[in-house]
């Protein structure tokens, strides 16, 4: 069994948590100790997860990630209204070779989703991301990645897979689960021309970090569309984290970032969070233990709604268009948009039934002034799933 090589939570964290007063989180958490053994799975909602691999990082790094840190600025925030039940897994150390890291990894997480818990996967490098991926093989047919990263990380084509080039690999490896993949937060300068315009050949779907900025509920719509999100911690500015050598002056602020993640905890589809290429200061472990703390207060908010016109939760509004008559759906209950999507796909045409496409009230309004909405175009092209 794969949960047997998982590392039980160090004696500090345990010492630390017992000096926290009854409300914070680390007295309401079940953790994975050396003298208890595992933490029961069943009625488990959420499952934390450290993996301290680092072999394939881009930037060499000098230093081990310190999960222990994070944990212990996680577990004295206080925990809100929730109705989550959290456990604490422990840590996946280096294998042999990094190839048995990433089986480890993607058994683990394997096992959490049939057992429908939501990974939160604390990871040394990005690279993580493939095995995670790997997982929802024989789960779940096809998938939408969302990664919140200042690069797309497609690499070169003869390059080993590392913490920059892992996304070539999800794209053309066997099988190809892959049916969407969106990024949050790019910047231009560090993308070269021909990986921006491999996102618009196979119709993916990017957000600038200045549109992102200026509009954070841009991204509200792409992360309820996402199964597994992928959070570098470089797209955050360097001053937010403790001005470290690797990390931009340019980047998302901690309030940007947390909400990012506050809207992926809400988004019913998100089944996997991952936290990637943090650093061991205090402020970076301060930030990323916030950031993991809106993950599950969002999640907590998740509400399921399917846009129906025989429901009275939702209103329907058609809009023609030159070309197309657009069906937008607006829900009374959260005030959130769909748009449905002609099927193309053989699967589809069976159900005889359009897709639904999150989206947002601009959507709506640009198709009124005749504008085809862009993520509508791309899903279209796509043959939205």
């Amino acid at each position: 069994m794969a949960f047997d090589f998982l590392v039980p939570v160090e004696d500090k964290v345990l010492a630390h948590c017992e000096l926290l007063p009854p409300q914070a989180l680390g007295k309401n958490i079940y953790m994975h100790t050396a003298r208890k053994g595992l933490p029961v799975l069943a009625n488990a909602t959420v499952a934390l997860v450290g993996v301290r691999e680092s072999r394939n990082a881009f930037e060499k790094k000098l230093e081990k990630l310190d999960t222990s840190a994070i944990r212990m600025q996680l577990y004295r925030l206080m925990i809100g209204n929730w109705t989550t039940s959290i456990i604490d897994m422990g840590d996946i150390e280096e294998g042999e070779s990094v190839e048995d890291t990433y089986f480890l990894v993607k058994e683990i997480v394997a096992g959490l989703l049939e057992e429908n818990i939501i990974p939160i996967v604390i990871g040394a490098t990005q690279d993580i991301t493939y095995p995670v991926y790997r997982a929802f093989d024989g789960i779940q047919d096809m998938i939408n990645i969302v990664a919140v990263d200042s690069r797309f990380d497609f690499g070169m084509d003869d390059e080993l897979i590392s913490s920059h080039s892992y996304m070539s690999k999800i794209i053309t490896d066997k099988p190809n689960n892959l049916f969407n993949f969106s990024n949050i937060g790019f910047q231009s300068y560090f993308n070269a021309q021909e990986e921006i315009d491999l996102m618009e050949r196979l119709f993916f779907d990017a957000y600038r970090l200045g549109s992102v900025i200026n509009d954070i509920t841009l991204v509200e719509p792409v992360l309820r569309n996402a199964h597994m999100v992928s959070l570098d911690a470089r797209a955050i500015k360097s001053s937010e984290i403790g001005h470290s050598n690797n990390f931009s002056p340019n980047g998302f602020t901690g309030r940007e970032i947390c909400a990012i993640a506050r809207y992926a905890g809400i988004s019913e589809k998100v089944t996997v969070f991952g936290l990637y290429e943090m650093e061991n200061s205090v402020q970076s472990c301060q930030l990323m233990s916030q950031i993991i703390w809106y993950f599950i207060e969002g999640l907590n908010f998740r509400t399921v709604e399917v846009p129906s016109t025989d429901h009275s939760d939702f209103t329907k509004y058609t809009v023609p268009a030159d070309t197309e008559q657009l069906v937008f759906y607006k829900s009374h209950l959260s005030e959130r948009w769909w748009v449905e999507v002609p099927s193309i796909l053989p699967s589809h045409t069976k159900s005889n039934s359009a897709a639904l496409l999150p989206c947002t009230e601009k959507d709506y309004l640009d198709a009124c002034d005749q504008i085809i909405p862009e993520r509508w175009f791309k899903a279209y092209k796509k043959g939205f799933n």
